[in-house]
């Protein structure tokens, strides 16, 4: 396999603009959407079929509600090292490419949508115009010609930067060294550990709070791996009523002989 390829987001240079944004839906053809209020000047409030980049917004308030801190954050597919999204596909159309990347084959996908719930982040959505599933594929047809995704390219803060990934994890740790010199004592890196939730994430975010102040988990996992233990939860829930059942019954009919 290739180097990996990946994208490191700084959030402590994340103006807003949305040029991401917009480069996204320009260069893949998505088609333009009704503006929806979120309480914020996000739009939307998730990704959709025709959103493969969101730029979030979030407000951060001191105990009297008062307004502490703006925080924004452009938030994309995280190309997961353990892909939920893949390990769900029933049919091969989601593989992952030899830069590491997760790509979906629209041509093989069948539109089961197993895949969008298998997503821990809620990045994979369907589009009822053509019965598949959709997502950012780190705009796979540039890279093969040699370009970077287009949110990198527009971004014209460097917020958003493309490259290999052992390149820019040095990078962010170096940036967060540099953010906690300057007071910013909650700098961290999100998804960057290899070691770490999902084998690392191929989209790695520099944040400057906790996961949650941005929404997100602060510890992703799989929906499937909660399988066994749910499964068990629910047999030992079913044994349990089924010996109410009984005991009842055997009450009643004690009741009825007397």
């Amino acid at each position: 396999m290739a180097r990996t390829l990946a994208m490191f987001t700084d959030v402590s240079l994340c103006i807003g603009c949305r040029a991401c944004q917009v480069a996204c839906k320009q260069w893949n053809q998505l088609a333009p959407e009704e503006p929806e209020w979120t309480g914020s000047y996000q739009n939307h409030p998730h990704f959709t079929d025709k959103s493969f980049r969101l730029v979030r917004f979030f407000e951060e308030t001191d105990d009297k509600g008062h307004i502490k801190q703006w925080h924004m954050m452009s938030d994309v597919c995280k190309h997961c090292a353990q892909a939920g999204c893949l390990e769900a596909c029933p049919t091969g159309a989601i593989y992952r490419t030899e830069h590491g990347t997760v790509n979906i084959n629209q041509d093989i996908c069948n539109g089961c949508r197993y895949c969008v719930s298998a997503c821990p982040f809620g990045v994979v959505a369907f589009n009822h115009d053509t019965g598949t599933a959709t997502k950012c594929t780190f705009c796979n047809d540039r890279i093969h010609n040699g370009l970077g995704p287009a949110c990198a390219k527009a971004c014209p803060t460097q917020s958003i930067r493309f490259g290999y990934r052992d390149e820019l994890a040095t990078l962010a740790q170096k940036r967060v060294a540099e953010l906690r010199k300057q007071g910013y004592a909650n700098a961290q890196l999100y998804g960057e550990d290899q070691n770490g939730p999902l084998g690392g994430l191929n989209a790695f975010f520099l944040l400057l709070g906790k996961p949650a102040v941005y929404g997100l988990p602060e510890k992703p996992k799989l929906p499937q791996r909660n399988v066994f233990t749910d499964s068990l939860l629910s047999i030992g829930s079913a044994i349990l009523v089924g010996l109410g059942a009984v005991v009842a019954f055997r009450d009643r009919g004690g009741k009825g002989g007397a």
